[in-house]
């Protein structure tokens, strides 16, 4: 029997990413492409029925840090267990290439201290195929992945190449470094970087507390680098930064993106000291893009928040003497110790040491995650306010929350875009015309974060479930997160379903669409542990046309591929 297409996805509510209203269609997939949208006659060589069901262009998650995991793993988890069929690495000036070998475990320690992933997986895991970053996308381009990857050139990467200790020391670039930074910027471009990033911010340092090479990189290296993008005609520019001189910042990032004429994203957040300090990004954003700069803030979808374990890199203990003495123990051993009523009169006896008690006393601000985690959390589900409805004293609500699940329950504590209590302010820099999606860091921050589920909270908690402020509408998320994001990147060809575009795609069940708690899993290079969060509801999700997870279950299907540049609109009539 003669088959109309590879796949037909049959009467589903089609969203298609362009922000337009649904409608019931069929989508026919032939040779990796979306063929025929609407009411397909014919059958598939395999058939979906996507009744009663939302299809979706696959999720393009812009911001993450695979960059080693790509390296041994052919599965993004956790990101392809949320709808994301296309990733970009390299973001926040951090990653691997270009690297001399005396220089390996100086990036180690970077992306160590930068994204919280230890040592022994780094080192283990790297199979270091590669000096040149050329080299290092080859390495790539030999992998098969659930997902597309995209790679940015990162600025501590190239910085420590070139000018080798004293770009670590972030002494100033001279006129010949910034030469070879650019040389090698254009040489990355043209063998296929998505582009360049670098980062500004106290935040990032090395492990051993060194802040990153690029922290105090002047206008002019920068601008440097930007204009080797230009000489290859192709490229964008990422940004983190703290913003302490907010306007005098972005003022020189909007300077660099008109020299280069090349494409610029910054993170944007709500902090703690400032709560109204990002208006003063968005009003400069405005202007910028009304003048016809090419700028966009990336914006996170949900509090930017820790979390804490027993199982964790941290927990409000950990710099308690009598903890420390017990931190190498297995986890059974010190939850029985942390039971034990004798042993916490010891534990809280000694007051935490080197002044460590700052974030960990901050019981107002420490929520309790749940077996159904809420990322919009009231002041009442606070340590502080569970404790005082019990009458005991917060640090023992905390040790029994930590005790529940053997040992693994986990506490939250948001710190950016959550200083006033709500998402009101992510909710404004959300539907901004000028952001996109970002922010996830998904494949980093294994022991203390876990975001790569962002684009299943846009869903659930913006266009259904969030009761303390406006939503926002179901089409309108959906084509932040696929045709927005892809664009911010020069990625045409996905992002929305129409004939002619990539068959990114994904069947939800919209009203079951769940997100899980997080979990800690050990499979990691060298036995690493990671903080992993699943969903139930994607009951497909497609990349090039094969369909790599069913139910949230991997399928074997590995479809994705290097992505080498940006990609152009389908020029096929038929995309039109």
């Amino acid at each position: 029997m003669t088959h109309a297409c590879d796949l037909m996805i049959r009467g589903g509510r089609v969203i298609d990413g362009s922000g337009g209203p649904p409608r019931e269609a069929d989508i026919a997939v032939r040779d990796g492409r979306i063929v025929a949208v609407g009411k397909v006659a014919g059958q598939g060589a395999e058939e979906i029925d996507a009744r009663g069901r939302i299809v979706t262009p696959g999720f393009v998650d812009i911001h993450t840090h695979y960059d080693g995991q790509a390296t041994w793993d052919g599965r993004m988890q956790p990101s392809s267990w949320h709808g994301v069929t296309t990733v970009v690495m390299g973001n926040c000036g951090v990653g691997f290439a270009p690297c001399r070998p005396e220089d390996h475990d100086r990036l180690v320690r970077l992306m160590e201290g930068v994204e919280d992933i230890p040592f022994p997986v780094l080192s283990q895991g790297l199979p270091w195929t590669w000096e040149s970053y050329p080299d290092y996308l080859d390495t790539l381009e030999r992998g098969r992945f659930d997902v597309d990857i995209g790679s940015q050139l990162p600025h501590a990467a190239l910085r420590v190449y070139v000018m080798g200790e004293r770009g670590a020391n972030r002494e100033p670039a001279t006129a010949a470094d910034i030469e070879a930074m650019a040389a090698l910027a254009t040489r990355a471009a043209e063998a296929g970087a998505l582009g360049f990033s670098t980062s500004r911010t106290l935040n990032h340092r090395t492990s051993d507390g060194q802040p990153t090479p690029t922290l105090t990189a002047n206008e002019a290296e920068l601008t440097g680098i930007a204009m080797g993008l230009a000489a290859a005609g192709k490229g964008v520019l990422q940004f983190v930064s703290d913003f302490a001189q907010p306007r005098e910042e972005f003022a020189m990032m909007r300077r660099i993106a008109e020299a280069s004429g090349r494409p610029l994203s910054f993170s944007l957040a709500q902090g703690g000291n400032n709560p109204r300090g990002y208006r003063i990004l968005l009003d400069a954003l405005e202007d910028a893009v009304a003048a016809g700069v090419s700028m966009k803030a990336q914006v996170a979808a949900r509090p930017v928040g820790v979390l804490l374990g027993l199982e964790l890199t941290v927990n409000p203990f950990s710099a308690y003497p009598a903890y420390r003495r017990i931190a190498g123990l297995p986890l059974a051993e010190r939850a029985a110790l942390l039971a034990d009523p004798d042993f916490r009169r010891v534990l809280l006896a000694e007051p935490p040491e080197g002044g460590a008690r700052g974030l960990m006393a901050h019981w107002s601000r420490m929520h309790l995650m749940g077996d159904e985690p809420d990322y919009e959390p009231t002041a009442e589900s606070t340590v502080e306010a569970r404790a005082l409805a019990l009458g005991l004293a917060p640090e023992v609500v905390a040790l029994d929350h930590m005790l529940g699940h053997g040992g693994r329950g986990m506490l939250y504590v948001p710190f950016l875009n959550y200083s006033e209590g709500s998402l009101d302010a992510v909710r404004e820099m959300i539907v901004h015309a000028d952001s996109v999606p970002g922010l996830s860091d998904g494949g980093a921050h294994v022991g203390m974060i876990c975001d790569g589920s962002f684009p299943t909270s846009m869903i659930t908690h913006w266009t259904r479930d969030r009761t303390r402020g406006p939503r926002v509408p179901l089409e309108a998320v959906i084509r932040m997160q696929t045709q927005d994001t892809a664009r911010a990147v020069g990625l045409y060809d996905r992002g929305l379903i129409t004939p002619g575009y990539r068959a990114d795609l994904n069947v939800i069940d919209y009203e079951g669409l769940t997100l899980r708690a997080p979990q800690v899993a050990y499979d990691l290079p060298a036995g690493g542990r990671r903080l992993i969060q699943r969903a139930s509801g994607y009951l497909a999700t497609i990349v090039a046309g094969q369909v790599t997870y069913r139910d949230g279950e991997a399928t074997g299907a590995l479809p994705g591929r290097l992505l080498r540049g940006g990609r152009s609109a389908p020029t096929d009539p038929a995309a039109r």
